[in-house]
């Protein structure tokens, strides 16, 4: 899609608010909740405001309109200017509730050039801005999309630049085309409110030359808006120029925006929206379901419609008679016949298309719609096609155009080809959730389900793996040991990610369970650990070198095979593994408790007292899995009240920002002396979020703390 764009004109204020004729009915808002029915109900509410403006005589429709000669219908002014706000409120308001998750307010509102300053006519400080529009600047429809942003906290630069520092900026496709559209927008960043706005002229929105109907389809090629506009603007499905130059570069878009979806039900939206109204008037996906449920009925996934008053009624009439195909999988669209729609009214027989009246036929019926005060059902051409990836089918694609009786071949053949690249994407999306599953699954058995409370000590754990499809390196544990009256504490890291990682995980956090129940100490708990996984990696070489002699076709290991031996053998996996482990036992005295640890090539502890002081809280030791001949060595100390032991993986330390790291400069044990006087869960979450502030990109590695802090 190319590089995000950049606004024409950002600035940390609102837009500039003149309300048109200094009329309170200038301004049209609303409130909506932030689920995924918003974007629908910010689109009807955008419609709505322009019909009500143009009823009241505060939107003029366009100059061909004046006296007896008329525009035909949807060559408007105001039908060209409500298309466009449909398409940048639909795209901000789902960017809000996506990103933001929050309630999100949407305000129309008409301005034109003032030379003095702008009243209030909502009486709430609507119009109170630092800029007005030039006297010479044409009037224009400014959309306000505003969220709560709870997600990062807002700040306010003083120099007035974008704030920086609260994570990676999340954009859709929203903003290529405001930004394609609007004569300018910007970004007002407030106190706990963050408001994308968009400014769209009235004037010079007619249908001639200014909107490039004078330029070849096949040389202008879909474009970003084009592509997922809602409106119906049907002037380029049926021009063969379109047909066989910018249909090539639709499916090339097209390929990068559904490649680009891990969730089957978007795949399914999104092509709904790339089909309507540039290929059909109507669309549905149904996807079938997946093992257990193969046998299931499809599920109706999507139904999308350039009239949104007739999605409902479609959905009723295809749920009730899915198109039924030919049992083989084949990828070909077929006609099937035009669903049974209810309707209060009655229309002639479709006839035969030309394409000489394709696009007057589309208008016709489009204009009949919207003239008729009930709904009537217009019969035309169906087209079905099973989605067929790697042999297998996932679904089922059908798009209607109603007032003919069949669809032209090119169109035909651009829908195969669509609908080879929507089961491309659902098949991606569907192994993507599986790997996800079995990554949580794996997850869940390899981490404990909670942590226990140690008697006497505070405790708050934070772990974040990075990357929810792979099951993270990084793993912790507190568990008690009875029935001696000892807690132990543990966090490793195992070398790399994924299943291999998960495989040490799976060996060396109950191995550490047992051999502490056994009652060994802290150093023969790592000693013996450390020969475990030497054992382990020295058996699974010996697997892999008698597996690729039978490969071979031999019985034995190849001559010049590696042979295991004591020690390292030159053929066995390495699995290095650090881990820092302890245990806590009460003090004889009751206050605070004692602490044994050592550190196995892991980051090193740090021990924060009351009065801010930090000091390492363990010594610096050699990896788990290197070699056989190494001695673990702990240390002791006591934790009085007050103090708290902090204790992370290398995806805290070796936090990146260019070619700094978090933890250069001693940087972590100075984030943790600021952390004095706080709890252990406000230490835990002051450290996070210091790491996550680090960089301007998201973590790369796993991220894990733990904090324990004597009572």
């Amino acid at each position: 899609m190319g590089p995000i764009p950049i606004p024409r004109e950002t600035r940390h204020r609102p837009a500039p608010q003149v309300p048109l004729r200094r009329d309170a009915r200038s301004i049209s808002r609303t409130s909506l909740p932030g689920n995924p029915l918003a974007p629908s109900a910010a689109r009807r509410f955008a419609r709505a405001a322009l019909a009500d403006w143009t009823r009241l005589g505060l939107l003029a429709t366009c100059t061909f309109c004046q006296g007896e000669t008329c525009c035909s219908p949807g060559k408007h002014s105001t039908d060209l200017l409500a298309d466009d706000a449909v398409l940048i409120v639909d795209e901000l308001v789902t960017n809000a509730v996506v990103h933001a998750g929050t309630t999100v307010e949407l305000l129309c509102r008409l301005e034109v050039p003032s030379a003095d300053a702008p009243e209030d006519p909502a009486g709430d400080g609507a119009g109170d801005t630092s800029e007005v529009p030039a006297p010479d600047e044409r009037a224009a429809l400014v959309l306000e999309v505003s969220d709560h942003h709870p997600a990062r906290p807002v700040q306010s630069d003083p120099n007035g630049a974008p704030p920086s520092g609260t994570g990676t900026p999340e954009y859709g496709r929203g903003l290529q085309l405001v930004s394609a559209l609007a004569e300018r927008w910007g970004i007002t960043y407030r106190s706990g409110l963050k408001t994308v706005w968009a400014r769209l002229p009235l004037e010079g929105r007619d249908a001639g030359p200014g909107r490039g109907a004078a330029e070849p389809a096949a040389r202008r090629g879909p474009s970003a808006a084009g592509l997922a506009a809602p409106a119906a603007r049907r002037t380029v499905r049926d021009d063969p120029e379109w047909a066989g130059g910018g249909a090539h570069s639709f499916l090339a878009e097209a390929s990068e925006l559904l490649a680009g979806q891990l969730d089957e039900d978007l795949v399914a939206a999104l092509a709904g929206q790339l089909l309507v109204p540039r290929l059909a008037d109507w669309c549905a996906v149904w996807l079938d379901g997946e093992d257990a449920q193969a046998a299931a009925a499809p599920r109706l996934a999507r139904v999308w419609h350039a009239d949104e008053s007739r999605i409902e009624p479609l959905r009723t009439a295809l749920e009730k008679e899915p198109p039924r195909l030919p049992a083989p999988p084949y990828a070909t669209p077929v006609p099937v016949p035009w669903p049974a729609l209810e309707t209060t009214g009655t229309a002639g027989p479709p006839e035969e298309e030309t394409a000489e009246d394709a696009a007057g036929a589309a208008e016709d019926a489009e204009a009949a719609a919207g003239g008729a005060a009930e709904y009537v059902a217009v019969e035309g051409a169906a087209l079905a096609c099973r989605l067929v990836a790697n042999g297998r089918s996932l679904g089922t694609l059908m798009i209607g155009r109603p007032g003919h009786r069949t669809v032209p071949g090119e169109v035909t053949s651009l829908v195969e080809d669509f609908a080879r690249r929507v089961a491309l994407g659902i098949g991606a999306a569907r192994r993507y959730a599986r790997q996800v599953t079995i990554s949580r699954v794996l997850q869940r058995g390899l981490l404990p389900s909670q942590v226990a409370r140690i008697p006497g000590v505070t405790s708050s754990l934070v772990y974040e793996p990075s990357d929810d499809g792979l099951a993270g390196g990084d793993f912790y544990d507190v568990f008690p040991c009875p029935p001696d009256d000892r807690w132990c504490f543990m966090l490793g890291d195992v070398q790399g990610s994924g299943p291999e990682a998960a495989v040490v995980t799976g060996l060396a956090r109950p191995w550490l369970r047992l051999l502490a129940r056994e009652g060994y100490g802290v150093g023969a708990v790592l000693d013996r650990l450390n020969r475990l996984l030497l054992d382990d990696a020295t058996e699974a070489a010996e697997s892999a070198s008698l597996m690729a002699a039978v490969a071979a076709g031999g019985t034995g290991a190849p001559s010049g095979a590696p042979q295991a031996s004591p020690g390292l053998p030159e053929g066995r996996q390495a699995r290095f593994l650090s881990l820092l482990y302890g245990e806590l036992t009460p003090r004889p005295d009751g206050t605070g408790v004692r602490c044994t640890l050592a550190s196995a090539g892991h980051p090193l502890p740090l021990l924060l007292r009351p009065d801010g002081t930090v000091r390492p809280a363990a010594e610096p030791q050699l990896l788990l899995g290197v070699v056989e001949s190494v001695a673990y060595e702990s240390s002791t100390f006591d934790l009085e009240p007050g103090d708290t032991l902090l204790c992370v993986t290398d995806g805290v330390t070796e936090r990146r920002s260019g070619r700094r790291m978090l933890d250069d400069g001693d940087g972590l044990a100075r984030a943790l002396a600021g952390c004095a006087g706080l709890t252990a869960q406000g230490v835990a979450e002051r450290i996070r979020r210091a790491v996550h502030e680090f960089a301007e990109t998201p973590p790369g590695d796993d991220l894990a703390l733990l904090v324990l802090q004597a009572e």
